[in-house]
């Protein structure tokens, strides 16, 4: 072949590489200049002060890690304070972040730092962290301290003890042995009257004890205590019940009648029978990790308490939990009805099968 031939030959060659070298820089361009995009897309918009460099640098590394940043380090941690002192470096927070476990990649988590600006916007205050947070939360809660006061909620049907394990959960300075012997010591289990309240986190115990206390007495009324008082038990004793009631029942509506069947006990001479006060006397469960085992064993059933009221007759010493209005209401003003039992129905809808003698109550128990 001559030398020209083989020169256009060589061209024809040359083109389609040259054509494939200019898509291939055309294809890096536009995933180079996509990443900021992707970035913010993930990350939100980055600090405006950082140079093209910076940016390009930091957003690369965020989006190639952006699943370690967004994945909290433990789902089931519980909340914490974590304080942070006015001129504390990044860098400190971060290492200290680390360290109580609250986040697993301190390198990343100081990019984002960079990238977002919030390195330049932490404010020193004390934030309630958990490692059930992003780490990307994490950081961004640095921006806005918590506020001094707080909402603690008590949910119907929490005996003191959950109660009492909340409280540093939501940054609450009381220990909650403390709080449950305040609580013990002066006989205000089942007078922690549920619901939401806003809190100073600095309460003492005695005035978070008092604070919710005052605050059942004053729904615990004269008319309610004289609804009980008509079903033949003192206000204390009618307290008792419905703390067994609240337990008991699924669906409010239900309460009255629930509250009918344990009132047609008491009056018989019956043993209550109430699964919830076997679960109280039981107390926590470290395998399933609540204050209310479930299912209960035969062997459960056994368990030697005044709280047992499969073998102990009449109400237990003292209320089993914390009921809600709705409960002591339903024993001030219970149905009237001919039941002597009740169980769950099939259906897991929450409702229950009442009857009036143990054989129909047998044949109500679901298979």
């Amino acid at each position: 072949m001559s030398k020209r031939g083989k020169s256009k030959a060589m061209g024809v060659l040359f083109l389609p590489l040259i054509a494939l070298a200019v898509l291939t820089l055309f294809f890096l361009g536009s995933i180079v200049t996509s990443i900021p995009k992707r970035a913010e897309e993930i990350f939100g918009a980055p600090d405006p002060e950082l140079n093209t460099r910076k940016l390009y640098y930091q957003s690369l590394l965020l989006v190639w890690n952006a699943e370690k940043l967004t994945t909290p380090t433990n789902l089931q941690g519980g909340m914490k304070t974590f304080q942070v002192d006015q001129g504390d470096p990044a860098s400190n927070i971060i290492n200290r972040l680390q360290q109580e476990g609250l986040i697993d990649n301190p390198n990343l988590l100081k990019t984002y730092l960079v990238y977002s600006g919030i390195d330049k916007k932490i404010r020193a205050g004390d934030f309630i962290l958990s490692p059930a947070m992003t780490e990307i939360e994490i950081v961004q809660a640095f921006e806005n301290p918590n506020p001094q006061n707080i909402s603690l909620t008590i949910f119907p049907g929490w005996r003191t003890e959950e109660i009492a394990g909340v409280l540093p959960k939501l940054g609450i300075d009381i220990s909650p042995q403390v709080f449950i012997q305040e609580v013990k010591t002066r006989g205000r289990e089942g007078r922690l009257f549920p619901g939401t309240y806003q809190v100073d986190r600095d309460i003492t115990t005695a005035l978070l004890v008092d604070t919710l206390a005052t605050t059942f007495e004053d729904h615990y009324t004269e008319e309610i205590q004289q609804g009980i008082r008509e079903q033949g038990l003192s206000p204390a004793e009618g307290l008792t019940l419905a703390s067994i009631v609240e337990r008991e029942a699924v669906l409010e509506e239900e309460m009255p009648l629930i509250a009918s069947v344990f009132l047609n006990r008491l009056r018989k001479g019956m043993t209550l029978g109430a699964d919830p006060t076997i679960q109280y006397a039981l107390g926590y469960n470290e395998s399933q990790e609540t204050w209310w085992t479930n299912p209960l064993t035969m062997e459960d059933f056994r368990v030697d308490s005044p709280y047992n009221t499969y073998q102990n007759p009449g109400l237990p010493p003292g209320p089993i939990c914390n009921p809600s209005l709705s409960a002591l209401k339903a024993v001030a003003h219970p149905e009237i009805s001919p039941y002597f039992f009740f169980s769950a129905a099939c259906d897991n809808s929450g409702r229950h099968n009442f009857s009036e003698t143990f054989e129909e109550h047998q044949q109500n128990i679901c298979p």
